[in-house]
């Protein structure tokens, strides 16, 4: 059984899409474009060093020309973690000051916490901005 290049190449592209779906990776899809261009040229009749030619330019192409647009257009990244909780608002639970011996709620949490400057004290019940996360504690202002 001989089967055409132009279904090779739809195999190949499909082969190519496979990873995208599961990678999230757009770059799979752009040569899963340029395969499906592969095939077209192949359908057309003309041989294996245009139909390659055709990949590589269609690929490439779409690779230099969409994924800076898609870039752009991403939208804000999202933190996660402890970077997600600096820069929030924490309750005082109990007194807070720089030796760290204090308690604060954060995002419904309760954290130990320290204050960023020495002279600085926040009693019970004060709102106040984490500037950084310090293992367990919370450093606070």
């Amino acid at each position: 059984m001989d089967i055409d290049a132009w279904v090779w190449w739809l195999i190949g592209a499909v082969g190519l899409g496979i990873p995208l779906v599961l990678t999230a990776m757009p770059e799979f899809g752009m040569f899963a474009v340029g395969a499906v261009a592969g095939a077209v040229t192949a359908a057309l009749g003309f041989g294996v060093v245009p139909q390659v030619l055709v990949f590589v330019v269609v690929s490439v192409a779409l690779i230099a020309v969409v994924r800076p647009i898609a870039a752009r257009h991403r939208g804000p990244q999202h933190t996660s973690g402890v970077d997600a909780l600096k820069g929030r608002q924490a309750v005082v639970l109990e007194r807070v000051d720089a030796s760290g011996g204090g308690r604060i709620k954060l995002a419904g949490e309760i954290w130990s916490a320290r204050a960023l400057d020495s002279d600085q004290t926040f009693e019970p019940g004060r709102q106040v901005d984490v500037v950084d996360i310090d293992g367990a504690t919370a450093v606070v202002m």
